[in-house]
């Protein structure tokens, strides 16, 4: 059977009945797959969502989404069925990250809890802003628990500070603290300052304050806020180099110290102070020498005085007389 159709251009065209059938279920059949494709893309697009941000609510989620509550709903439904377990918390859902399904795709790549603290502490103990580092950060938030990351001291907030801070230090610019709570004066205050040197730790910073004239260490976690100030150092001269040593106290400057070690006290020494072994070398006969800065004594004297029997005192000059001031000092105290 032929059909006559008269098109827009005022052309006659002649088809038979077959093939307008055949196009009609061609055009249902593409029309179908595509339907399929864009319900699979939005699943998926719907999973990584879900995985990536935590538990969300479903309005949030079809929001972000750009489609109607009830297919979401309609879609955990899916999930469900495909193995994936929804967690509702409060009006906030996310996915298990137990679901078996979920387990399987990432079980060669995911860390149990005590693996990503792990993990989590040493990525907060550097300083770096790289994509590399910033994307293992996220990537450990989001397939963790954010809640029992956090019982764990993780700030964003010192985080974001420690970021600036790297990038100032970096590029040699200067800084404002906003809102810094000084123990000191008990008060809260902007301090522009020129950032020039982490301390061990990452906690604390070393700074050249513009107000005062002096370097100062202040607090990472103390600051409400650290904002980049589009001006370069201009006091560079006025830096100094600011020290800690194995003892734990930290100063501009420097002072050399020798010491002999026994079995004991160096055994005790590296216990208490792990950072103590690259200025240890082994000598014959089962001693051991120390050799170091110290930027106060106080601490090296601790150690000493703790354990006389078990170390000479080798240099310098003058620890010895600081030592036998403080011998002095506890004799006259009992007496």
């Amino acid at each position: 059977m032929l059909l006559i159709i008269l098109t827009d251009f005022d052309k006659v065209v002649i088809v038979s009945k077959s093939l307008i059938y055949d196009y009609v279920c061609c055009f249902k059949t593409k029309h179908l797959d595509l339907n399929f494709s864009m319900s699979l893309k939005r699943q998926l697009q719907l999973l990584r969502v879900m995985t990536r941000g935590g538990a969300q609510t479903v309005d949030g989620l079809a929001t972000q989404m750009g489609i109607n509550v009830r297919m979401i709903y309609r879609y955990f439904d899916q999930f469900r069925e495909a193995g994936f377990n929804i967690l509702k918390k409060g009006t906030a859902y996310s996915i298990d990250p137990e679901s078996p399904f979920y387990k399987d795709i990432v079980h060669d790549f995911r860390f149990n809890q005590n693996e990503a603290l792990t993990m989590l502490r040493v990525l907060n103990s550097v300083v770096d802003r790289t994509p590399e580092v910033r994307h293992l950060r996220e990537k450990l938030s989001c397939l963790h628990d954010s809640e029992v990351l956090k019982e764990y001291g993780v700030d964003e907030r010192v985080a974001e500070n420690l970021s600036v801070l790297f990038t100032a230090i970096t590029c040699e610019q200067m800084v404002c603290l906003r809102n810094y709570a000084s123990p000191h004066s008990g008060k809260v205050s902007d301090r522009i300052v020129e950032p020039y040197i982490f301390l061990p730790g990452n906690t604390e910073v070393r700074c050249y304050e513009i107000s005062t004239g002096e370097n100062k260490t202040f607090k990472v976690g103390r600051a409400e806020s650290v904002e980049l100030i589009d001006l370069r150092w201009s006091h560079r001269d006025k830096h100094r180099a600011f020290h800690t040593d194995i003892f734990h106290f930290s100063g501009e400057e420097v002072y050399p110290i020798a010491l002999r070690l026994g079995q004991l006290s160096y055994s005790v020494l590296l216990e208490e102070h792990p950072y103590a072994a690259p200025f240890i070398t082994a000598e014959p006969g089962g001693t051991y020498l120390l050799e170091t800065d110290v930027c106060d004594y106080k601490g090296a004297s601790r150690f000493v005085l703790g354990l006389y029997e078990d170390i000479e005192v080798l240099g310098s000059e003058e620890f010895r007389r600081y030592l036998q001031q403080k011998i002095v000092m506890m004799a006259a105290s009992k007496d």
